[in-house]
C-alpha cells in the first residue's frame, strides 16, 4: 500500500523542518509553470536510473499534477525496496488549490 500525504499536512511538516526530499516526477514542460519550494525535478521516466541517487534516510515526497503519476512512482520504487516513498494526494494541484506557495522554476 502506498503512503500519501495530503497538502495541508505536507505544510506542517516542511514547517517544522522536517529532513524530507521533494521529488517533482512531471514534465519539463510542467515544471515551467512552477514547483513546490524546495523540490527537486526529475521526469518519471528518469526514475529507474537515478534511483541510486535517491536517500535512503529521509522520507521522499513525490508529486506530480494530480497525484496519479507519483501514486504509480510511488508502486514502483517500493517494489524496488524503498520504504521511505510517500505520494502527495492530489499533486501540485491540491497544493494550488489550497493556496500554497509554489515557487518559479528559476527559484527552487
Amino acid at each position: 500500500m502506498v503512503k500519501e500525504i495530503d497538502s495541508k499536512e505536507l505544510e506542517k511538516r516542511l514547517l517544522k523542518n522536517e529532513d524530507l526530499y521533494l521529488l517533482d516526477i512531471r514534465s519539463e514542460a510542467e515544471v515551467m509553470h512552477g514547483m513546490l519550494p524546495n523540490s527537486e525535478h526529475l521526469p518519471m521516466h528518469l526514475i529507474p536510473v537515478r534511483m541510486m541517487d535517491f536517500p535512503k534516510d529521509r522520507d521522499i515526497v513525490l508529486y506530480c499534477r494530480s497525484g496519479a503519476r507519483s501514486y504509480h512512482a510511488c508502486r514502483f520504487m517500493m517494489q524496488q525496496g524503498f520504504s521511505n516513498v510517500i505520494n502527495l494526494k492530489g499533486g501540485i494541484i491540491d497544493w494550488a488549490r489550497n493556496g500554497l506557495e509554489i515557487a518559479p522554476m528559476a527559484e527552487v
